[in-house]
């Protein structure tokens, strides 16, 4: 029952997007944009300036890689075997590989482990908006109507505040620079209300995804993969890092999380079989109020 209740806060606050979408109905895209932006850089750069850099970052790098390389060829092999399309292949790479770890891990891991374990949260959330960003964009024009160039996708990640924000706390971190406390009081105003805008974002997301005809095989193999072979791959790897246990458990949470609500915005964009990337992100992410609670209490949580 505890573990219901980690979960609890995050889901009300979903649903409060998704019941403000259904009955106001707002601009999604500009309260996407908005959290993306303007509000989730000062996220990351609160996070590299005030956590020292130690090896336990290379390690969190090399087994989000080694995760999402070894999603993406399980994935490959699958979609092959149940002789998906090209769109279809694409869509399902979309639903597997990229987790909710922004707007849906991090809150579970800010209930579950607290600021200590948030800041790691934080961190793994900046590479996989790298990820998705390259490799999404990759696999979403290679089964799409439109066609991604390297440029094109090259300009996307360019236009990604997050890592450029990273970067000045890093820099600012290790020169010693310090920021007078005034500006990181505003800093922090934004930062702490990065994470609920987000939440709403994802509720008002969930509350226009309606139900298509889809291929439900596709979807179920989907789900399989992001809900629990995902976080089994993360607990092998991170069983043979030298990382602490706090760290662990963080890369595991965030290996368990649904699709990322990305992705159907990227299938949208390039028209790679929108109705089952959407469809899969709804499925995985209500599926999570079961596998979620499981995969915490396996943690040690």
């Amino acid at each position: 029952m505890e573990l219901i209740l980690i979960i609890l806060p995050v889901f009300l606050i979903f649903f409060i997007g998704f019941l403000g979408q259904r009955l106001i109905g707002f601009d999604i895209k500009s309260i996407s944009s908005a959290a993306l932006y303007l509000m989730s850089p000062f996220l990351a750069f609160r996070t590299f300036y005030t956590n020292e850099l130690t090896i336990d970052y290379f390690y969190i790098v090399l087994a989000s890689l080694i995760l999402t390389f070894s999603l993406l060829g399980i994935t490959c092999l699958t979609a092959f075997t149940m002789k998906a399309t090209r769109p279809q292949f694409s869509a399902i790479i979309l639903g597997a590989v990229f987790p909710n770890s922004g707007n849906y891990g991090a809150p579970v891991v800010l209930f579950a482990l607290g600021a200590a374990g948030f800041d790691y949260a934080v961190v793994i959330m900046v590479l996989h908006g790298l990820f998705i960003n390259t490799l999404g964009i990759f696999f979403a024009s290679l089964g799409g109507e439109e066609t991604a160039t390297w440029k094109e996708s090259l300009q996307k990640v360019l236009r990604m505040p997050l890592a450029y924000a990273a970067f000045l706390g890093i820099i600012l971190q290790l020169t010693g620079v310090n920021v007078p406390s005034a500006i990181m009081a505003g800093v922090d105003l934004v930062a702490d209300a990065s994470i609920p805008t987000v939440m709403l974002v994802l509720g008002m997301q969930l509350a226009v995804i309606t139900r298509k005809r889809v291929a439900y095989r596709y979807v179920s193999a989907v789900t399989i993969i992001r809900m629990i072979v995902s976080p089994a791959i993360a607990a092998l790897v991170v069983y043979f890092m030298p990382l602490n246990d706090l760290i662990k458990t963080v890369i595991i949470i965030q290996a368990a999380m649904p699709t990322a609500a990305n992705t159907t915005l990227l299938a949208l964009q390039f028209g790679t079989e929108p109705d089952l990337v959407s469809f899969t992100t709804l499925v995985t992410t209500l599926i999570s109020i079961i596998t979620i609670p499981i995969v915490l209490f396996l943690v040690g949580v």
